[in-house]
């Protein structure tokens, strides 16, 4: 199995022997689209975060809710991402959006990994335009393992270890700039995502680990990870998993699905 994060020596080495996806996606800034017709790895593939690695619902099931594995499936073989492909995501954003794809993939069991400083850390060829057109080809749906993915219900259990990812202002309930009410999920430990990097990249392996153990957190097992809409979450569960501390599960729904619920409690302040 290909590890989770793989650094521009390991993707220099085998870029011939990978799929390069290019998922950059912003909330208020530039379209991933548009960034990527300006400039991206040469032959990579652009994917839709919204589109193809989401489906559209209920507000209360979340604003990323996963896609059926047959919408999956389709994206994937419609990009020309087949059943034995490897695969190495990149963004813009340290990881946290194209982690959602590295997530989907591995949680069926393909070997895909995350890009470790993205784009702006590949030395190799760029290029401009619409982009490499693959062929399509076979990607074989296969259902959401329920050792992965975490319910509503076992993500707002008291005795579950819910990782909330979001920054701290927004896990405090400071400030919440989309979903309806601010603060968390009541009982959940504050790890933001944005704190295991510097400069872009990810900090060492024992750093993360203690980044972890200050909230409470020595291993994965049993642990759901949380953001704002299940997105930035996979880049928890991936530095998890990198920092030697296994494999957790995902809230697809995460804060915006709960808070899109007023019978749920929330809690602010830290």
């Amino acid at each position: 199995m290909l590890t989770p994060i793989v650094d521009t020596t390991w993707l220099r080495d085998h870029r011939h022997d990978v799929v390069v996806a290019d998922v950059r996606w912003s909330l208020l800034g530039p379209s991933g689209p548009d960034e990527y017709e300006r400039e991206h790895i040469a032959d990579a593939v652009f994917v839709d975060l919204d589109t193809q690695l989401a489906d559209i619902g209920d507000p209360r099931d979340g604003r990323h809710p996963l896609p059926t594995p047959e919408a999956f499936a389709e994206a994937m073989g419609s990009l020309g991402i087949g059943n034995t492909d490897q695969v190495v995501a990149y963004d813009d954003a340290g990881g946290m959006f194209a982690a959602r794809l590295v997530w989907m993939l591995r949680a069926i069991g393909h070997r895909a990994a995350l890009l470790d400083g993205g784009l702006a850390a590949w030395d190799g060829p760029l290029e401009a335009g619409p982009g490499h057109l693959r062929t399509p080809v076979i990607f074989t749906p296969v259902r959401w393992p329920a050792d992965r993915v975490a319910s509503l219900e076992q993500a707002g259990d008291p005795a579950a270890v819910l990782i909330d990812a979001r920054a701290r202002a927004r896990y405090r309930g400071d400030l919440e700039p989309v979903d309806p009410r601010p603060g968390h999920i009541p009982g959940a430990v504050n790890v933001p995502c944005e704190e295991h990097l510097a400069g872009g990249t990810l900090l060492p392996h024992d750093t993360l680990r203690a980044q972890f153990a200050a909230a409470g957190i020595t291993s994965a097992d049993g642990a759901i990870a949380s953001c704002g809409s299940g997105v930035n979450a996979c880049h928890t569960l991936l530095v998890m998993e990198h920092a030697g501390l296994g494999k957790g599960r995902l809230f697809p729904g995460s804060y915006s699905a709960w808070s899109n619920r007023p019978e749920l409690p929330v809690e602010g302040g830290s």
